[in-house]
C-alpha cells in the first residue's frame, strides 16, 4: 500500500507530525521501534498541560488520539533502509516488509553516548540528567554536580547554580583557563579537579580517586548524540554539527536538503525537549502537507 507520508519514529515529534497530516485526511504510516529517548525518566517536565506526567503515559495518550483518525496506520518495526525520490520513496522494515510513500518524515530521535564513569548508566534519567529545565527544579535547590565531558560543560556549570549548590567535576575532561575560572567563581561554582572513581549510593555519591566521597542530590552531564536511524544518511540528507553531535539540516518547514524528506525532533535540532519536539513535529507535518499540495521546495 502507498501512503502520502511515512513517519519514522512514533515518539513526541513523530506523533505531532502525524497528527497534522491525519487532520488533513492524508494517508499516514507511523513506523516505531519503541525506544523513546526519555524512556529512562520517571517524569516529564516543562511541557505545558503535561507537567510531571510519566513520559510513557504522554506518548500512549497521544498515540491513542492519533489512531482514532481512520487514515493513520501504525507498525511496530524498525525502519532499516530508505531509497527513492519525492513521490516515489520506498522504506524497508526490519521485519522484511516494504512500504511506499510520497513523503518521508524522519523523527527517530538520537542515541546518547554516556560518559564512561562506573555507576552512571544505571542512574541515567533518575539521578543523572542532561536538561536542567526538565529535571533541575525537582532537586529542590539541593546539591548538584556537573560531570564535565568537554569544555562545553562550562555552559552546564554556569547554568545550574540557579537550581542549587553546584560542583563542577572536571574528571580530566578539560582544564578551565583563568577567564573561565573567574566566571565559575562569580556564579558560586565549586571546581573539583580530582578524577572520579565511580558513582554509588541510593542517589549520587561521587567517589573520587583520593578516597573522598561527595554526596549529591543529582548530577548533570552532556552526552554525545548520534541519529537513531540511518535513513537520513541513506537518503543523502545533509547534516549540521551541533554542540553534542550531528543533526539533520532542515529549512523553516523542516524539509531536509533532499526534496520530499522532512525531519523533526531531536534528530533535527541541536538541543531538544518534549515541548520542542512536539512543536518541531507540528511544523514538519504542516511542511509535508504543504509540499503534497504545492510541490517540494516551497518552504
Amino acid at each position: 500500500m502507498s501512503f502520502d507520508a511515512i513517519i519514522i519514529g512514533g515518539s513526541y515529534a513523530g506523533l505531532s507530525a502525524a497528527l497534522q497530516l491525519a487532520r488533513a485526511r492524508r494517508k499516514v504510516l507511523v513506523m516505531d521501534s519503541g525506544r523513546r529517548r526519555n524512556r529512562f525518566a520517571e517524569h516529564s517536565h516543562g511541557f505545558l498541560g503535561q507537567d510531571g506526567r510519566a513520559p510513557g503515559d504522554i506518548a500512549a495518550d497521544a498515540r491513542a488520539q492519533l489512531l482514532a483518525y481512520p487514515t493513520v496506520q501504525w507498525v511496530d518495526a524498525t525502519a532499516t533502509a530508505g531509497k527513492g525520490q519525492a513521490d516515489e520513496f520506498t522504506v524497508s522494515a526490519g521485519n522484511g516488509a516494504q512500504y511506499e510513500a510520497r513523503r518521508i518524515i524522519l523523527a527517530a530521535g538520537v542515541v546518547d553516548a554516556l560518559p564512561d564513569v562506573p555507576g552512571l548508566a544505571e542512574r541515567w534519567g533518575k539521578y543523572v540528567f542532561h536538561c536542567p529545565y526538565c529535571h533541575g527544579y525537582e532537586l529542590d535547590q539541593g546539591r548538584i554536580g556537573v560531570l564535565a565531558s568537554s569544555e562545553m560543560s562550562m555552559h552546564h556549570a554556569l547554568m545550574l547554580p540557579d537550581w542549587g549548590s553546584t560542583t563542577l567535576f572536571l574528571n580530566d575532561a578539560f582544564t578551565p583557563d583563568a577567564g573561565q575560572m573567574a566566571q565559575l567563581k562569580q556564579r558560586g561554582v565549586t571546581v573539583e579537579r580530582e578524577p572520579i572513581r565511580q558513582l554509588s549510593g541510593t542517589s549520587v555519591d561521587v567517589e573520587l580517586t583520593d578516597g573522598r566521597i561527595i554526596p549529591l542530590d543529582g548530577m548533570f552531564t552532556l552526552t554525545r548524540t548520534s541519529p537513531a536511524s540511518p535513513l537520513g544518511a541513506q537518503l543523502g540528507c545533509a547534516m549540521e554539527d551541533g554542540p553534542m553531535g550531528p543533526f539533520l539540516q532542515t529549512d523553516m518547514f523542516k524539509e531536509t536538503t533532499v526534496p520530499g524528506v522532512f525531519a523533526c525532533g531531536d534528530m533535527a535540532r541541536a538541543t531538544g525537549s518534549v515541548a520542542l519536539a512536539v512543536g518541531d513535529g507540528a511544523m514538519a507535518g504542516v511542511g509535508a502537507h504543504r509540499s503534497l499540495m504545492f510541490g517540494t521546495g516551497h518552504g
